[in-house]
């Protein structure tokens, strides 16, 4: 049996991460188990350099282990780094907590490898039960024809709406201000507002069953 592990949005939380991602490890008791996180590892907290360095050591180590997708603040800071979006908005939401971790001035400055690899993350994981993504899916499209910029930045009305996908949306983006993830049939919301002094949440799912086993956090 296959164990998996989706993270929320870490957001430069790296102890927390570090603590959640030992505690999926011993709760695994050597069962074979992946890793997917949901994207945002930059921004808001206080070590987006140190959680990039820690997501990359993790797939170098476990490459056919982790799952690491993009969020919209990795699509964000390569945005700006294409000149493609004013850099004052980012910094406004946590871009200038990610330049202070590097010690940076602009997103430029920060480590070409980390740049590279935040390009490189895909949008959404489908296993055939959960469909893992960041910010959610537009109800109106099927899964496989959803947009890019849905993907990594939709709330409305993909929140309140009660569409049976044929899998459980896995996703983050926003923040639950009680500290527990939210479960709907029809999606879960695992974004704990680590950024914001809540924990970061792991959800358990097995290949058994769609809904999740139990959850993990670390606080």
């Amino acid at each position: 049996m296959l164990l998996t592990y989706a993270v929320g949005d870490v957001h430069g939380s790296l102890d927390k991460m570090k603590a959640l991602v030992e505690a999926c490890r011993q709760h695994a008791e050597g069962r074979d188990m992946r890793f997917v996180f949901l994207g945002d590892y930059i921004d808001r907290g206080p070590d987006s350099a140190g959680v990039l360095r820690f997501m990359m050591s993790l797939e170098a180590d476990l490459p056919k282990q982790i799952v690491a997708l993009k969020g919209n603040h990795e699509a964000w800071a390569i945005s700006l780094l294409d000149g493609v979006a004013p850099a004052g908005a980012w910094l406004r939401n946590g871009g200038a907590e990610t330049l202070r971790s590097y010690g940076a001035k602009e997103i430029g400055d920060l480590p070409r490898a980390h740049l590279n690899w935040m390009r490189s993350l895909p949008l959404f994981f489908d296993d055939g039960r959960r469909f893992f993504v960041h910010a959610g899916v537009n109800p109106s499209r099927p899964l496989d024809a959803q947009q890019d910029e849905e993907l990594l930045w939709i709330r409305m009305p993909f929140l309140t709406n009660r569409r049976d996908y044929g899998r459980l949306i896995v996703h983050g983006h926003t923040p639950l201000e009680n500290e527990k993830p939210e479960l709907h049939p029809n999606r879960l919301n695992l974004d704990t507002a680590a950024a914001f002094g809540g924990p970061l949440t792991a959800a358990v799912f097995n290949d058994e069953q769609t809904e999740p086993l139990s959850f993990l956090q670390a606080k």
